[in-house]
């Protein structure tokens, strides 16, 4: 029986040359979907561009709280309408020095944007630099999919295990501890494990890792990725730039088509 794995790249709607570059493996079909950022100005033309893929690839959203304009502008959040460094997030929130209100807020807001532009609401849900796995987000979550019917998939935590990359995962795994648990007790489907974490300043790290998913990722795990191609926006708006060409060339060559062969795996479309 064929195996299937499921492919999420990370950041569409971050610039131009980030979505070209997920588009193009999405028709290529090398991506299961790819998970969105609401936020910016051009928003509304990547909505336009990836909406026609609806239905046949998985399209989610990509909440942000780190590093960019905030939509709601000023607030205890976003003191400058910047939202803050993940490091100048993750505590002020659990000492109520940012007010839960103004999270929910600008959740909401990136939520409304991506149901205005695509007509529909998000196959999944995951985080910029993995934000959902906060209790404030947590609870926005519950909140917001009050209705069975109508809940997202959520990205889960990561296992422990790549030495490698021990420290980053276990930072990671931290603010996820009981993520799985709770949010499959309040009624979603938490995919999990995570694959797909190594220190993007090795890029020469990215093609054994994907290859290792490709051998061994579960049915209801998720890689994920950040694929893409540089452009003058990626660079005012984001540091993680040139490896974004590398795992675009990786994801996209023969090499990694002739390895899904090989070990008779397949790439999950949208419809799980």
């Amino acid at each position: 029986m064929t195996r299937r794995i499921r492919l999420i790249a990370d950041d569409y709607g971050l610039a131009p040359g980030v979505c070209a570059g997920i588009l193009d493996l999405l028709d290529r079909g090398r991506l299961t979907g790819t998970s969105c950022m609401t936020g910016f100005p051009e928003w509304p033309d990547a909505a336009a561009r990836i909406k026609p893929l609806c239905g046949r690839v998985a399209v989610g959203l990509h909440l942000t709280l780190t590093d960019q304009p905030a939509v709601t502008g000023k607030s205890s959040l976003a003191l400058e309408g910047r939202l803050p460094p993940l490091r100048s997030l993750a505590l002020p929130v659990l000492r109520n020095r940012i007010e839960e209100r103004d999270v929910h807020a600008e959740l909401d807001t990136q939520y409304s944007r991506f149901v205005e532009a695509l007509g529909r609401t998000p196959d999944f849900i995951d985080g910029h630099q993995h934000v959902h796995f906060l209790p404030v987000v947590r609870q926005w979550l519950r909140t917001r999919f009050l209705e069975a019917g109508g809940r997202p998939e959520l990205r889960g935590a990561p296992a422990l295990g790549d030495a490698a990359v021990a420290p980053k995962i276990a930072a990671i795994a931290a603010v996820a501890t009981g993520f799985n648990q709770a949010m499959q007790r309040a009624g979603f489907t938490v995919l999990k494990p995570l694959a797909g974490i190594y220190d993007w300043r090795q890029p020469e790290k990215f093609a054994p890792l994907l290859e290792a998913a490709v051998e061994a990722l579960p049915r209801h795990g998720l890689f994920m990725c950040h694929p893409g191609h540089v452009d003058e926006t990626l660079r005012s708006r984001d540091p993680m730039q040139g490896v974004r060409e590398v795992e675009f060339k990786v994801l996209a060559s023969e090499a990694f088509g002739a390895s899904l062969a090989r070990a008779g795996v397949e790439i999950m479309d949208g419809k799980g």
